[in-house]
């Protein structure tokens, strides 16, 4: 064979390469627009010649190439699997998180990867077959190849151009991440989220006015109320949601009394939805919008402030309480590692952090510490703080931990669903009744303390798709093709803030994770900071603001790209609090 024959056989490879890397997840001829099939394409061809000049050899740069798009789509795949989103840059960082919950999920492969693995592993044996080698000497070869990442460069930046991606039909919406893959094809998105690693300074912004403007909600009063102040506790448990939101179904019992009986209106409580950004994972999103009051609105879809952008001392609840008396407490019963917590807590002024190591008579459920286990090390905690200073404890569980896909000793789901027999879906319900008797204990305990104490209790987000599938289901609804309303019902969490002395009390309080800590504080009759008190003030404008949605006093659907000029004084807030206040 020529070697301009196999110049063209070389070139091909990549074009079965593009097709059998979508292929791992659905069929790229039917839902892949066709441009953008063409730009993938492109991208891996680009790859794989520099590759060639690079290594001067035509093997050796196909299989680099193949096994590692072999390698991206298993993935992709996976992630997709377990989390219902893809791969997003940002995951590289989450690996060691990932790595450590592994173990409890079920990566037996289906019949579709088995088989497209067989292929890549075919094609990377049969390109042995096509042996010829460079001839150019070093210096072109690096020349070219650096040519080749120029015009590569040029290419991935026209990907991130929003008059280029209206222009060829290219899905820009990254608030749902996994039709956007699906219709631009996994390398295209990939390429196209490049742009969001880095976050943009909001138009007009300036640090010395963002100070100037919180300057102006600064309380006058504020140092002086606090006399008296209550212990808060919050818990952020772990997939904990009511699927009932997302359809109707009947099971065989509740699998949340307690939270229900609360949501019909009790004494000292408050109840509603949490509005969240994330469904299925990214727990430390949900965290990272509690805890600062910013909203992942502003930040990149898929990113993770806690890895990517909170590297040196952040403001935050804890550092708040801290400045006000409170001894904080960040606890997990898990990894240090997980998220970053063990880096990212001090800086977000926790004092002290208890992890998996540090919990005492640990009982599991499943593979992980149970809710009453760990709500356990809560009390102990209470109890051995020093009397006279209130405590801020912040506490996040790992019960509710996907997989729900594998049968345990210790545990047998008792939860049942009338038509359906999904397992998973009777684990993860079961799971839930569980915890939903551990927080009725321990608002029990708190309820006998003369302390006075604030409990907040809300999920992280919904499970994965996996999970609400048998629901939608029985509501002749397809968990792949929701529309923006079931959509949107996939990212609302139940929240309680309940207290052992008198507060105003609420039911069908919905609000999202930005407002949660500033309404705990208010509710609680601790004082607020400048910041909380700005976010109470635009929660009257906005009730609800998260990165799926934005939802307006009147009602009104939308979301932060199109009410973009309403809220770029929070835009420049948060730009201020997350990246600037720190250095004043």
């Amino acid at each position: 064979m020529t070697v301009s024959g196999k110049a063209i056989l070389f070139s091909l490879i990549p074009v079965i390469c593009f097709y059998l890397l979508e292929f791992y997840q659905h069929n790229p001829f039917q839902e892949v627009r066709t441009e953008a099939q063409l730009f993938n394409i492109f991208l891996l061809e680009l790859t794989a010649w520099t590759l060639f000049f690079l290594a001067g050899r035509a093997v050796l740069a196909l299989r680099i190439e193949l096994v590692a798009v072999m390698i991206f789509g298993l993935v992709n795949h996976y992630v997709m699997e377990f989390r219902s989103t893809p791969f997003v840059p940002w995951d590289i960082l989450s690996v060691n998180t990932a790595a450590s919950v592994a173990g409890n999920y079920d990566f037996t492969p289906s019949g579709r990867v088995i088989l497209v693995s067989i292929l890549f592993l075919a094609l990377i044996f049969c390109v042995r077959f096509l042996r010829f080698r460079s001839e150019w000497k070093l210096y072109a070869r690096m020349i070219s190849a650096a040519l080749v990442v120029l015009v590569l460069c040029v290419f991935v930046n026209a990907l991130q151009n929003d008059d280029f991606k209206t222009k060829h039909y290219l899905y820009p919406f990254l608030f749902t991440p996994a039709y956007m893959t699906q219709v631009n094809g996994m390398l295209v998105t990939f390429a196209m989220n490049l742009e969001y690693i880095a976050v943009d300074r909001p138009a007009d912004y300036h640090a010395e006015d963002a100070k100037e403007t919180l300057e102006t909600y600064e309380s006058a009063d504020a140092a002086d109320n606090t006399e008296d102040l209550p212990n808060i506790i919050v818990i952020m448990d772990e997939a904990f949601s009511d699927l009932s939101v997302v359809g109707d179904f009947e099971p065989n019992e509740d699998y949340m009394p307690f939270v229900h009986s609360l949501e019909q209106g009790n004494d000292n409580t408050v109840t509603g939805y949490l509005n969240v950004s994330v469904c299925g994972g990214n727990t430390a999103n949900t965290e990272f919008e509690f805890l600062t009051g910013n909203t992942m609105a502003f930040l990149p879809a898929g990113s993770i402030p806690y890895q990517q952008y909170i590297k040196s001392e952040t403001p935050s609840l804890a550092e708040y309480l801290s400045g006000l008396g409170y001894e904080t407490y960040g606890m997990h019963p898990y990894n240090a590692s997980g998220w970053d917590r063990d880096r990212v807590y001090p800086l977000l002024g926790f004092e002290n952090t208890r992890f998996f190591d540090d919990f005492t008579d640990k009982t599991f459920l499943r593979k992980y510490v149970s809710d009453d286990s760990d709500f356990k090390n809560i009390i102990q905690t209470y109890e051995q703080k020093d009397e006279g200073h209130p405590a801020f404890i912040f506490n996040v569980t790992m019960q509710n931990h996907g997989s729900y896909t594998d049968a345990y000793n210790n545990f047998t789901p008792d939860v049942t669903v009338t038509g359906t027999d999904s397992f998973v879906l009777e684990q993860y319900l079961s799971l839930i009744k569980r915890t939903d008797q551990a927080l009725e204990n321990l608002i029990d305990y708190f309820a006998g303390q003369k302390e006075k104490t604030i409990i907040v209790f809300f999920g992280d987000h919904q499970p994965a798709d996996s999970v609400a599938a048998p629901v939608l289901a029985l509501n002749g609804k397809d968990v792949n093709s929701l529309n923006s309303e079931d959509q949107r019902l996939r990212y609302q969490v139940p929240y309680v803030i309940w207290a052992n002395y008198d507060i105003e009390e609420g039911t069908g309080e919905d609000t999202s994770a930005n407002y949660l800590a500033a309404r705990v504080l208010q509710t609680a009759g601790v004082p607020t900071s400048a910041y909380q008190n700005y976010l109470l003030e635009l929660e009257k404008d906005y009730p609800v603001i998260s990165a799926v949605r934005v939802e307006k006093a009147d009602g009104t659907e939308t979301n932060s790209k199109e009410e973009k000029k309403g809220l770029l004084q929070y835009q420049q807030l948060q730009y201020y609090s997350l990246f600037d206040e720190k250095e004043d």
